[in-house]
């Protein structure tokens, strides 16, 4: 039996189909993964993610370590609250895990991935010496995430009014504060909502005045599907150890300036750039099948200027057609996929599907 959040009876509770997903036993759905999805988009639906690791960073040089840490710029993070979406490289450049990290009252929290807790771990010990600093796993931690349209005003009627207050005043990639409560403005699904990280002793309460004002539970089937519409990269599929950032859409997440700024997997990265201002360095993209058919992980990308491969790929609730992002040669202008061995015309287009429930390219 794998691992269990503090909402595992909860889940069993809505009749949830459970899975084994990185050592955790987690809902896949419950009942319909379409209904899920598209409860995200149109209402609000609220999914567990308390498996993911919170690693808390405090000291002296928290700040020091995490700008040489990560290729993003945690002195991006000038107020309380602040976050920032960066991925942890390797010496070669390629991604260790992407995260969020979250400027704090005690310095700064870290939300990575569960598949990769363990090697993440053990990077961000490894690379401490020299640096004044502390690392605080906190799995006495749980995570709520709650998406969609009507999500900040369902959420809102379940807090205390100091808490609702503060919510509605959020701006996107911001959060505060509240006691041993954090909430914040950041998501994996293209929609508007927020994640809540509190004691696991209250989640099931949490959980239980949720759908009391009609939020309903959306298992991970339907969060990979908005997430995919969104555009958002899946570790361990769009990128990994063996991808530079600048090969999965990731550019935001690498800050060049300044220049003095030492960060790991920098030379790295500089040599990518020039690989990628030459053209030989392969893009993520978007791909869109309109026709009868779906796009798969794993399926051949055959381009004018080479092949690629499909990381990521389903059929897409709110399109009523398949998407997929691909990693294939730059600057190609069309290119088909092989869908059991019938090489099927597909359309390029950017790697963002779906926003606010609206379809966002031509």
């Amino acid at each position: 039996m794998g691992q269990q959040t503090s909402l595992y009876q909860k889940h069993l509770d809505c009749a949830a189909k459970m899975v084994d997903f990185a050592g955790w036993e987690m809902p896949i759905n419950y009942g319909s993964q379409i209904e899920e999805h598209n409860q995200v988009r149109n209402h609000a639906g609220m999914f567990d993610v308390s498996h993911m690791t919170v690693v808390d960073i405090s000291g002296a040089d928290a700040e020091a370590y995490l700008r040489y840490l990560l290729a993003n710029d945690v002195a991006k993070l000038d107020t309380m609250g602040r976050a920032l979406y960066s991925a942890m490289l390797n010496e070669k450049g390629g991604v260790i895990d992407d995260l969020i990290v979250y400027r704090m009252s005690f310095g700064y929290r870290l939300v990575v991935n569960c598949a990769t807790r363990d090697k993440d771990l053990r990077w961000m010990t490894q690379c401490i010496s020299g640096f004044s600093v502390s690392l605080a796993e906190r799995p006495h931690l749980a995570i709520l995430a709650v998406h969609g349209p009507e999500s900040i005003d369902k959420v809102c009627a379940v807090l205390d009014q100091e808490q609702a207050t503060a919510v509605r005043g959020l701006t996107n990639f911001s959060g505060f504060e509240s006691g041993e409560w954090f909430i914040a403005r950041t998501g994996y699904t293209g929609e508007k909502g927020l994640e809540l990280i509190f004691p696991n002793e209250q989640a099931t309460d949490l959980w239980d005045k949720l759908l009391a004002v009609g939020v309903k539970p959306v298992g991970l089937g339907a969060r990979d599907t908005l997430r995919l519409e969104a555009g958002m990269n899946l570790y361990g599929h769009d990128m990994d150890e063996t991808v530079s950032p600048l090969a999965a859409n990731m550019q935001q997440t690498i800050a060049w300036e300044p220049e003095q700024r030492e960060f790991i997997g920098r030379e790295a990265l500089l040599e990518h750039r020039l690989e990628q201002q030459a053209g030989a360095m392969p893009i993520l993209t978007g791909l869109v099948l309109e026709q009868r058919g779906v796009l798969r992980e794993g399926q051949k990308v055959v381009c004018e200027k080479g092949e690629g491969i499909i990381t990521s790929g389903s059929f897409s609730p709110t399109l009523k057609h398949s998407i997929a992002l691909a990693r294939i040669p730059d600057n190609c202008t069309s290119c088909q996929v092989d869908i059991r061995g019938t090489l099927t015309p597909v359309r390029i287009v950017k790697p963002n599907f779906v926003r606010f429930g609206k379809k966002v390219f031509d």
